[in-house]
């Protein structure tokens, strides 16, 4: 079974509480980079048939692997509707490491779009570092370096759709939005890149800095085609202060 199809078993345990599903943790090593959750205070088989009993809905919409990564973009519905990206490491066969950034579900946006609509599944496989490398430098450029004038280098305004529920689609929507201040600054404020994974025409990117004054998490999935970025999803999750995590691991 392939990594990423093991996610999928692992995480739709949550909604049916299958004592199964955790076989693919490997939970000696497991490192939980979630600041809000305990490491080690409830075996996840326990935590999940726990979950299962609160009816939760699970939606793994889409699922890519890089190499020992897994990353996933899924819907929940638990007391309240939330959008999220799953990341996971393995060794062995077995998941070791976990990220996740998760918000309230929001939308449709200006253009209709919900959170999670758009296509699915990889294309270009052949691309996938010429993919990441494109990402990489729309994030370093464009939103740390904020050379706005740079924009349409990397985005293809003509096709270009956004799924973030403050925005719409082309280029000028995205413009406005990166020019939006808050306060003495822009209100969103990316200040440092942390990871990019990737498989083919999809791109994960893992930055952090500040939205409208608040210290956030920004995990931006890119589509690419034709050497540009044609679509984009996200999710932003304010970063608890460090008195108030449950590990010590860090967000990232």
């Amino acid at each position: 079974m392939r990594n990423k199809d093991k996610i999928r078993a692992l995480l739709k345990g949550i909604e049916t509480g299958d004592p199964d599903s955790v076989v693919v943790v490997n939970e000696a090593k497991y490192i939980q980079h979630n600041p809000q959750t305990h490491e080690g205070s409830e075996g996840l088989a326990a935590l999940f048939k726990r979950l299962s009993l609160t009816n939760p809905k699970v939606n793994i919409v889409r699922a890519f692997e890089d190499g020992d990564f897994v990353f996933a973009h899924t819907e929940y519905d638990f007391a309240s509707r939330k959008i999220g990206f799953e990341v996971f490491r393995f060794e062995d066969g077995q998941a070791v490491e976990h990220w996740d950034n998760i918000q309230e579900r929001r939308g449709p946006n200006a253009a209709g779009r919900s959170m999670v609509d758009g296509p699915t599944e990889a294309t270009d496989r052949d691309l996938t570092e010429a993919n990441r490398e494109i990402a990489r430098s729309f994030v370093e450029e464009a939103l740390i370096g904020r050379r706005l004038e740079t924009l349409g280098d990397f985005i293809d305004d003509a096709r270009f759709a956004d799924h973030n529920p403050r925005f719409g689609d082309g280029l000028s929507a995205l413009r406005a939005a990166l020019e939006a201040t808050a306060g003495d600054g822009p209100a969103i404020r990316c200040d440092r890149l942390h990871r990019v994974l990737a498989e083919g025409s999809f791109v994960l990117s893992i930055s952090e800095g500040f939205l409208d004054g608040v210290h956030s998490a920004f995990y931006d999935l890119f589509r690419i085609a034709g050497g540009k970025i044609v679509e984009h999803w996200d999710t932003v999750e304010k970063i608890a202060p460090r008195d108030q995590w449950k590990n010590d691991n860090g967000k990232f």
